[in-house]
């Protein structure tokens, strides 16, 4: 399929073919007939990615003290590579659009049907693309004598509704509206349906004439002189009761100008990005509330709501980001008395052939646009299965397909995979098309699908990286095993031990091996402590502190069914580093947790004992300072003490003397595990032994058992 992507480095606009997206749990898959450019944010989007990396930082300050604080964390190389593979992602432009569902996923059956009509949202996920795959709370039917163009506009229909339902506006209030762009035109059809007095404000004297048309009882241009004392004219003296700003400026005038407008105890609220300084005098002698309105409206941001599909009572939050973008599409049918008419607000039309020369008139105002709509000439339905004809590898070589591409994949997993010799980089595997089209390209795949069967059922591929989220890692690794395939699967292995299970039945008829992606044991000081160590017999004594900094509460690995939480997300891994240096078996888990302050459990204290008396203590904890070197182990056996801080330095102390070892950059194994893996896969042996994987996703598994139950829980 066609898709318009952009390059977060420079800014360049290309439309490209791409793998067409598949439909999964919650979402549907819709062949999109129109979508909307929304002029102002796009131009904002594009504007932003095609600055240099000295203007992005200027205009994203807090993203660079972010980069800062890893620079010093973990190293200059380390942070440029994150860097540079963030800003080669691809972006998918376009949030606005309509189509005809395809096909239905799983959850949702009966609430839509293929064929039926719907209204899109979502930047990344209502694309300017001929198929997209949008969650159930981003997605709403469209009026049979609803056009799709119309339809298209449901969205920015949506963010202004957002914004009218902010102000609270009633009967007869007074509202200005400060920009009649597109956001501005729909929030003035909206506010005059339901009974306000409006006053459009704009200095285009064609967009005040159509606002004019559309609704509001007074239009003015902005600069012209006598708009206070109009406004008092038509208030009775009183000022706005309300004022909504849509402007679109780096200028504070905005604001300025609604402070002269408000009345006594008005409220001010902003949908367009303005500048936010303001007359705190003005404000506070006629006690102004400013509020910044949620783009489409409750359920906004919220990954439970948009993702996951999780609704909201209605009895407390009656109109939701979806509720507004159902009722913007029903307010537009010819068929009501009085309707909300976006088709006044179309500019220009273009087939979606020609998108670029779409974004070329936005971006370069070669003449007056407002509403700029992409129509889509429609496309088959994908096919259930798309393979890749080849003969079959040869015995003792390594051919790869890769199952995810997030990221971490994207920034460390796969550059390191692509300079590996002799590794064939046969198909990678993603759900959005652009993602597995761009994988492709940069890392020089043969073949980029979003059909997880073109890599099970190609024999050519002999193994196949597994970087999915966390919640279906046991059911991708079982999958591969019983295809024939060994599998490096990154962190967690499992979420419970039923999908342990899972991974160790279908291992047991399986000719390949799996591998998880605990990395730290491969790093080059974790191998030279462990050699150290175990010359000093008797039992070891490990203190393993991890200043892991804190993620938002909203963030996927918090949640259950994809994340599993920090723990078996993250902790796992300096359980497999303990077992790795105490080289013993785990034999009993006991956890204790502080407080949750925010998110989930990210603050913990973890007692592991090991079959030779040897014991491991970890601090996890999202408390610290993020400055202060994330990660430390201190190792004590035999009269000597192994100190690793941060995979930056190495010290071993004995008889009194210490020897530091430093390292150029920042090493934590990822290279040697990739290569390991393939060796492993060329050889047919595993780079470690399956069963110690096993001991420790069961041993962090029992991590969380031992928080619930308040036991020390035996393996």
């Amino acid at each position: 399929m066609k898709q318009v992507i952009q390059s977060a480095r420079s800014g360049k606009l290309a439309l490209k073919e791409v793998p067409e997206p598949r439909v999964r749990s919650g979402h549907l898959l819709v062949a999109t007939k129109a979508s909307l450019i929304s002029a102002g944010t796009e131009r904002m989007v594009i504007d932003f990615a095609r600055k240099s990396l000295a203007g992005k930082a200027k205009e994203r300050p807090d993203l660079v003290r972010k980069v800062i604080d890893k620079a010093r964390r973990d190293g200059l190389a380390a942070t440029f590579k994150a860097v540079m593979a963030r800003l080669d992602e691809p972006l998918p432009l376009g949030y606005s659009a309509a189509g005809d569902v395809v096909a239905v996923g799983a959850g949702l059956e009966g609430s839509f049907r293929v064929g039926q009509r719907v209204a899109m949202a979502g930047a990344g996920l209502a694309n300017h693309a001929e198929l997209n795959v949008v969650p159930r709370n981003l997605a709403a039917p469209v009026p049979d004598d609803v056009s799709d163009e119309a339809a298209a506009f449901g969205t920015v229909g949506a963010i202004a509704m957002a914004g009218v339902r902010s102000l609270g506006a009633q009967l007869g209030d007074v509202v200005a509206v400060v920009g009649v762009g597109l956001i501005g035109q729909m929030a003035v059809q909206l506010l005059a349906l339901q009974g306000a007095r409006v006053i459009a404000l704009d200095m285009n004297p064609e967009r005040l004439a159509l606002a004019k048309a559309l609704g509001a009882e007074l239009v003015w241009s902005l600069g012209e002189p006598g708009l206070i004392e109009a406004v008092a004219a038509l208030s009775g003296g009183l000022g706005c009761d309300s004022i909504l700003i849509a402007a679109a400026t780096e200028s504070s005038e905005p604001l300025e100008l609604a402070a002269e407008l408000a009345r006594d105890r008005a409220r001010v609220v902003m949908v367009g990005k303005t500048g936010t300084e303001f007359n705190y005098a003005a404000f506070m002698k006629k006690e102004l509330t400013l509020m910044v309105s949620r783009s489409y409206g409750p359920g906004r941001y919220d990954e439970d709501f948009e993702g996951r599909g999780v609704k909201y009572p209605p009895g407390w939050v009656r109109w939701t980001e979806a509720e507004n973008l159902r009722e913007c599409v029903r307010l537009m049918s010819p068929s009501l008395p009085r309707r909300l008419d976006v088709e006044a607000l179309i500019s220009h039309r273009f087939a979606f052939d020609q998108a670029e020369s779409a974004y070329g008139l936005v971006t370069g105002a070669t003449e007056p646009h407002l509403g700029v709509v992409l129509r889509y000439q429609g496309l088959a339905a994908p096919k259930s299965v798309c393979s890749f004809t080849a003969p079959k590898a040869a015995a003792g070589k390594c051919v790869l397909g890769v199952i995810g591409a997030g990221n971490f994949a994207r920034t460390v997993l796969l550059p390191e995979l692509a300079r590996i010799p002799g590794l064939e980089m046969r198909t990678i595997c993603t759900q959005r098309g652009q993602t597995a089209d761009h994988g492709q390209q940069v890392f020089g795949f043969a073949n980029a699908t979003t059909d997880v069967e073109a890599v099970l059922a190609d024999p050519a591929i002999t193994a196949v990286l597994v970087a999915t989220r966390h919640g279906n890692h046991a059911e991708m690794t079982a999958r591969c095993l019983a295809a024939g395939k060994s599998v490096l699967v990154e962190k967690p292995l499992a979420l419970d031990r039923e999908q342990v299970l899972a991974v160790t039945q279908a291992r047991d008829t399986a000719p390949g091996f799996f591998l998880v992606g605990f990395n730290r044991r491969f790093a080059p000081m974790s191998v030279k402590a462990r050699a150290h160590l175990a010359r000093h017999p008797g039992p070891k004594v490990l203190v393993l502190r991890v200043n892991a900094g804190a993620l938002p509460p909203e963030s996927w690995v918090n949640a259950a069914d994809e994340g599993g939480g920090r723990i078996l997300g993250e902790l796992c891994h300096f359980i497999d580093l303990a077992r790795f240096l105490a080289g013993s078996a785990i034999t009993t888990v006991q956890a204790d947790a502080a407080a949750v302050t925010h998110g989930g459990c990210d603050d913990l204290a973890v007692s592991l004992t090991f079959a030779d008396g040897s014991l491991a203590t970890i601090i996890y904890t999202a408390q610290g300072d993020t400055s202060l070197s994330k990660e430390r182990f201190e190792c004590f056996a035999g009269g000597t003490v192994v100190i690793i801080d941060n995979f930056l330095s190495l010290s071993i102390t004995q008889n009194g003397k210490t020897k530091v070892e430093k390292a150029l950059g920042q090493d934590k194994g990822h290279r040697a595990e990739l290569e390991g893996f393939v060796r492993g896969v060329v050889t047919g042996t595993p780079p470690v032994d399956e069963a110690e994987l096993l001991e420790t996703s069961l041993a962090t598994i029992a991590v969380l058992e031992s928080l619930r139950d308040g036991q020390r829980i035996r393996l």
